[in-house]
């Protein structure tokens, strides 16, 4: 059994770590063939991602995917740590499926994830859950095989949470969610600390792959004819810095640019980390797309530094900026934070003003949530929820008046659109431009998921765009 432990878990030394090539047990292939799995993801694309490995693993143990929790032999929860809401909604998931196991007695239940590295989750699923069969955290997936057959050997509640990183595993199998746009993870983990986030903690030191191992794995995927490629990781930005001393996360995406894969996006960034060099090699190749996520949190120089952000308001604006200025036609979206403790009102109008000059096209807004073991935790809060509620709506307002307004400027231009499938307005296909607007089209010729089309742009919403396929 091991523990979660976040003093160890904070922990940054100079370890070094092995690349080890994953192998598949060829002992226990097939072992479960006739049970069947339901996976429940919460969280970000690195937990998307780490869902199609882990369903990759279950389908080698022979296990069959089922789309209704009821039908299922084992059910397993890939968890989030971010914020309380994903935490609630885990637990209530949870407590959903005490009651099936009264049912079935032989439901296999298991957690993973980020909910796992935390002390008190684990804590409360001992104390509080005695029947989940197993918890592993993020750092031991390749282990799910073992982990499985020793809670039903042994019969008993099996946690197996590493604390602290271990090597990098390559070759992990992967069961990819559609043929066209894939992830593909260029570094694990975050040494940034800031003062309200759990995932330093929950997913390690900063961790590269080896650039040879990421741009095989991109090739592979453009043999298999995808089109679009996600790079990621807790701190893209910081790519390589842990391994090399002249290969940058500029040099990994141009490279990757020259693999001719036709589309190319990156997340998540910090604005610290952000180099003009990346900015340019952007600007250079039409296969990175001019979409960028760059997260700023506050507006308030104040409250930045009271988040261990490391950068100010002034020095933000002129990144965004530069990228404004240097990658043509390039839209930016963000994440802000209301009601970090301390926030005064002076503040937050520093986070409308830097919006009103920034005009965002997306933005993804949220009220402070403490989350334990964080030092923002321990910080005084007095504005009340009341307050913060307000605050969350007046940015908003804000937000979604730029959203609309970038939008209607898009009327009557040609995009090219990557096609994702039908979308839920009648005769109606959606997809995404480069840009990463969602976009609603009509057609009058066959179009499958995956083709790449232009897309006349009839009319604009706050939150999509509407059109229909150029002949």
């Amino acid at each position: 059994m091991h523990l979660p432990d976040y003093k160890e878990a904070r922990t940054r030394d100079k370890r070094d770590y092995k690349r080890i090539e994953y192998s598949e047990n060829s002992d226990v292939k097939d072992k479960y063939l006739g049970k069947t799995f339901y996976l429940k993801t919460y969280g970000c694309q690195m937990n998307e991602h780490d869902s199609e490995n882990i369903e990759a693993l279950l389908t080698f143990l022979g296990f069959s995917k089922v789309d209704n929790y009821t039908d299922a032999d084992l059910v397993l929860l890939n968890t989030c740590s971010i914020r309380e809401n994903a935490h609630n909604k885990a637990f209530g998931m949870l407590g959903r499926l005490k009651h099936l196991k009264q049912e079935k007695k032989d439901l296999i239940v298991g957690l993973c994830g980020c909910m796992a590295q935390e002390a008190s989750v684990v804590d409360e699923i001992m104390k509080d859950y005695k029947w989940v069969n197993f918890v592993f955290g993020t750092h031991n997936m390749y282990q799910l095989p073992e982990i499985i057959d020793k809670a039903l050997e042994e019969n008993k509640q099996q946690i197996e949470v590493f604390s602290r990183e271990g090597d990098l595993i390559e070759g992990l199998p992967v069961l990819r969610v559609n043929d066209y746009k894939a992830y593909v993870n260029i570094i694990y983990g975050c040494d940034k600390f800031c003062t309200y986030c759990i995932v330093p903690y929950t997913r390690g030191r900063e961790r590269s792959r080896l650039k040879e191992d990421v741009l095989e794995e991109v090739k592979a995927l453009v043999r298999d004819g995808y089109k679009e490629v996600t790079l990621l990781g807790q701190n893209v930005n910081a790519y390589g810095k842990d391994i090399y001393d002249n290969y940058t996360m500029a040099n990994l995406l141009e490279d990757v640019a020259k693999t001719g894969i036709p589309r190319i996006r990156f997340t998540t960034s910090h604005p610290w980390d952000f180099t003009d060099s990346m900015i340019e090699v952007i600007a250079k190749y039409p296969n990175i797309m001019p979409s960028v996520h760059l997260p700023v949190q506050s507006g308030s120089s104040r409250v930045l530094k009271l988040m261990g952000r490391r950068y100010t308001r002034e020095s933000y604006l002129e990144l965004f900026h530069k990228i404004k200025d240097t990658v043509p036609n390039v839209t930016i979206s963000t994440d802000i934070i209301v009601g970090f403790p301390g926030e005064s009102e002076e503040d937050f109008k520093e986070t409308l003003s830097l919006v009103e000059e920034c005009k965002y096209d997306n933005a993804f807004t949220f009220i402070f949530s403490k989350r334990e073991g964080t030092p923002a935790c321990k910080l005084a809060d007095p504005t009340p929820e009341s307050e913060k509620e307000k605050r969350l709506q007046r940015l908003n307002e804000i937000v979604n008046h730029y959203f609309l307004e970038n939008n209607k400027k898009l009327v009557g231009s040609s995009l090219e659109v990557l096609v994702e499938g039908i979308s839920e307005k009648k005769n109606m296909y959606y997809g995404y431009s480069d840009t990463n607007k969602l976009i609603n089209f009509s057609s009058d010729k066959d179009i499958k998921a995956g083709d790449l089309v232009k897309v006349k742009i009839t009319s604009a919403k706050t939150w999509s765009l509407d059109g229909e396929v150029v002949r």
